[in-house]
């Protein structure tokens, strides 16, 4: 399992309330390119962004879902990316003097990808999930302000 914690310097409310935006998605996860849909209930629990992944004209459409949620705590979520196939991705804020600390966990769960050797998994995930946690930050951040 890849895992990367980031210090973000705003409450967990602030934190949250990107992850909340679902059209947001493709502004701090690397590798999404567009949004198509969100679910109006996103974030709650089964609802789902619609979303593609990849550079055009080699797009993947598929869709996110959440499966775990407390409002400024917790985000787990199915992530699919067929036909390479889904991960389980988690995202934990604790409230912290001076911001907030964002833990990110992903695994692949199913499909080619949930082949990969876990040493290799988490070489490839670290880096991108930091960046990811670096664009969350600035978004959470200039959002504040």
């Amino acid at each position: 399992m890849a895992k990367v914690t980031r210090m973000i310097g705003t409450d967990p409310a602030h934190v949250f309330a990107v992850l909340a935006d679902g059209w947001s998605y493709p502004l701090w996860v690397v590798g999404a390119s567009h949004m198509r849909d969100v679910d109006a209930a996103w974030p709650e629990i089964g609802s789902r962004i619609h979303h593609s992944v990849g550079l055009w004209p080699l797009l993947v459409e598929d869709f996110t879902e959440v499966v775990g949620m407390q409002p400024d705590r917790h985000l787990e979520l199915a992530a699919r990316a067929w036909p390479t196939g889904s991960a389980r991705i988690t995202i934990d804020l604790e409230d912290a003097p001076g911001g907030t600390v964002v833990t990110m966990a992903e695994h692949a769960e199913a499909g080619p990808a949930a082949l990969i050797p876990g040493p290799l998994e988490t070489a490839m995930l670290v880096p991108r999930n930091r960046e990811a946690l670096a664009r969350l930050d600035r978004l959470a951040t200039r959002r504040r302000a």
